[in-house]
């Protein structure tokens, strides 16, 4: 497996980690039930796109993303100060198109910078994108 392939697939399983602990989060501040059923089925879209990129790793014998409990805590401590004041579906909804809009970024730039990576990874990374943007047009009903 190429560098460029494992720095993708890391870049992956670092998005979808983040994705799954910021809705986690969220999960306890939320009482609308249309809501919490969104943030679940994006939670197992994201579980599902992590192990993707977790097994493709293992199977090349390649080492996988440190979890990073620094940030996980930083991330959820951010989450927690950010709704301190304020749970109106709108205002999570809002944190989550910002976070998913990182997200992407970042897969963005993965892509582009790691151009000799192969077809499979970069169709895992196309699928996060996608399911990142679907999942923004999702919470924009909530704004």
């Amino acid at each position: 497996m190429k560098q460029d392939d494992i720095a993708i697939l890391r870049e992956i399983q670092k998005n979808t980690k983040m994705a799954m602990a910021a809705i986690d989060t969220l999960l306890d501040k939320v009482e609308d039930d249309k809501f919490i059923i969104n943030l679940s089925r994006q939670s197992v879209g994201y579980a599902r796109i992590h192990n993707d990129a977790v097994e493709r790793l293992i199977e090349e014998k390649s080492r996988t993303c440190r979890e990073n409990q620094v940030s996980e805590m930083i991330l959820r401590g951010s989450v927690h100060a950010n709704t301190l004041f304020n749970t109106s579906l709108s205002h999570l909804a809002e944190m989550l198109i910002q976070g998913s809009n990182r997200g992407l970024t970042s897969m963005y730039k993965s892509v582009k910078h790691h151009t000799s990576a192969d077809e499979r990874s970069v169709e895992l990374a196309k699928e996060l994108m996608d399911f990142e943007e679907k999942n923004i047009e999702q919470l924009k009903d909530f704004l």
